[in-house]
């Protein structure tokens, strides 16, 4: 989403006065003039003065930081086509990551429920279904690393590499998972000469079975089937020991952790050198289960792996501040009729990518749970070490976000980008908002 202080002055050359500079790959956070030359970083060192002619916009309690990267988020239809009304397109979802400060996003391979249009990405000519604009964010296309996504027969790795896949999705939890982990394993031999790495959610299907919630009080209180926590934790401590039996595997990264023992799983891995890292969802960092009972069975807030316990959100947050977890936006981007449902019959997930930024940093870093470092981070830094991209900075020719953090704003059809309002937040004003996403072409890069 383009900013009216920015892109309708029609200036090719401004100076933003007194923004304040977020660098996490510099650890640098501070008050700063920058230059900008037709939306390209020219400038941002404080003690440098652009020429006296350009001029001056006053950015005083503005951010600037690098581009912000999503590890995984789901798309819909690769173009309207007139026969989904309100489903995600990649037209749709490019305007929503603009909106949120994503100029990378990570997509994963196996579409929403209902978009059989949009095929499993498991073969090399499906990578150039990702068409992108000037100015929209790159495609970070994830390939499944069975064929259809869910069989036992691999999809043909070497070539998928090969063709530009940023990694391969191994998905052991859900309807659509792997049967076992022999073909995980066969994947950490073969793909060590590319180096991709492995997205892998480890969730036990058999043990969540139909459940919505985690076991304990609160499902109880509100007469849900509950789901144990080993769900995650056994199929994460499977994996691991997988992992530990390969030499020189390539990189694994776990989505979706939703506990404090799966981080401290994590984490022992991590100390004992193994090339793990993980990441959880910005809405598992936000809410706990109790918020199902607060706002009345929203189905907008059924997700899986489910919302976690009060103790287990905290630990996630701990995680991100030590720098061992990073965080996803895990878009999914349903329709209203899709959502309406009861709870527990409701598809898990929902959109956020326009949301994410904007209430972490009202609810994490405002209250001082997070510093702002340490949240750009864990959306910027932490994700391109996942993937293994340049790491962001704020360099001259780079992407950036501008982002007022004292923006008001209510969620709306009218006001989001997406195509979905499958967000528990339709209705709420915010506090913070994205002012301008920049997307450095590669020619120019």
């Amino acid at each position: 989403m383009g900013s009216p202080l920015l892109a309708d002055l029609g200036l090719p050359d401004i100076c933003l006065q007194g923004v304040r500079l977020l660098d996490p790959c510099r650890q640098r956070d501070g008050v700063a003039d920058v230059w900008l030359r037709r939306g390209r970083l020219l400038l941002v060192e404080a003690t440098a003065i652009p020429p006296a002619k350009i001029p001056r916009l006053d950015a005083a309690g503005w951010v600037l930081g690098p581009g912000l990267i999503d590890l995984y988020t789901s798309s819909g239809e690769l173009e309207d086509n007139g026969l989904s009304a309100g489903r995600e397109t990649l037209t749709s979802l490019a305007a929503a990551a603009r909106a949120g400060g994503f100029t990378q996003v990570g997509l994963l391979p196996t579409p929403l429920a209902g978009t059989a249009a949009f095929p499993v990405l498991d073969q090399p000519e499906q990578l150039g279904r990702y068409r992108r604009r000037p100015g929209d964010p790159r495609w970070l296309p994830w390939a499944a690393l069975s064929l259809g996504g869910r069989e036992e027969a691999p999809s043909p790795w070497g070539e998928l590499a090969r063709a530009g896949a940023i990694g391969f999705v191994a998905r052991l939890g859900g309807a659509e998972s792997l049967r076992s982990l022999a073909l995980v394993r066969q994947a950490l031999e073969y793909l060590r000469p590319w180096n991709k790495p492995l997205l892998v959610w480890a969730w036990d299907p058999t043990l969540g079975g139909s459940g919505s919630l985690y076991e304990g009080v609160w499902a109880l209180r509100l007469g849900l089937k509950g789901i144990p926590a080993s769900a995650e934790t056994a199929a994460l401590a499977r994996l691991l020991e997988v992992l530990r039996s390969v030499p020189s595997p390539p990189p694994v990264h776990v989505m979706r952790l939703s506990q404090a023992r799966s981080l401290e799983l994590i984490q022992q891995a991590q100390a004992e050198g193994l090339p793990v890292t993980a990441s959880t969802t910005w809405m598992h960092l936000l809410l706990s289960e109790e918020a199902v009972f607060e706002r009345g069975y929203d189905p907008n807030l059924r997700l899986l792996p489910p919302l976690p316990r009060a103790a287990d959100r905290e630990a996630l947050i701990a995680g991100i501040r030590s720098g061992s977890l990073g965080i996803a936006v895990d878009h999914a981007p349903y329709t209203y009729e899709e959502k309406t449902l009861p709870f527990a019959d409701a598809p898990p997930g929902a959109m956020g990518l326009e949301l994410a930024l904007p209430l972490l940093w009202q609810n994490l870093v405002e209250t001082g749970a997070l510093t702002a470092l340490q949240l750009w981070s864990a959306l910027s830094l932490y994700p391109a070490r996942c993937l293994g991209l340049e790491p962001p900075s704020l360099e001259p020719g780079s992407d950036w976000v501008l982002f007022d953090p004292t923006h008001t704003w209510t969620v709306s059809a009218a006001t989001l980008r997406s195509h979905s309002q499958a967000t528990p937040w339709l209705g709420k004003t915010l506090r913070g908002r994205v002012l301008h996403t920049h997307v450095e072409e590669e020619s120019k890069r």
